[in-house]
């Protein structure tokens, strides 16, 4: 029971804010892209704080890159 919250919920955090994520934007709502944002933080503070994972952090950098492009990308009208 103790290891469900061995990194304090942040993992459980992200990977919450991840499935909600994929939800909203499987219902074509940008705000998913939010959402991910969040996640990819989470993720990117549990990889350098209590992991030490050089990959995660890495990762979740170029995810959190791409996020925020596709929200800002999200009503830009094709030329």
């Amino acid at each position: 029971m103790t290891d469900l919250f061995k990194y304090y919920g942040l993992d459980w955090m992200a990977m919450i804010m991840s499935a909600i994520a994929m939800i909203l934007l499987g219902n074509k709502i940008k705000w998913g892209f939010v959402s991910f944002m969040f996640a990819n933080a989470a993720w990117i503070a549990l990889g350098v704080l209590l992991l030490h994972s050089y990959a995660l952090v890495i990762g979740n950098s170029i995810f959190l890159f791409t996020n925020t492009r596709g929200f800002i990308k999200w009503n830009q009208t094709k030329k």
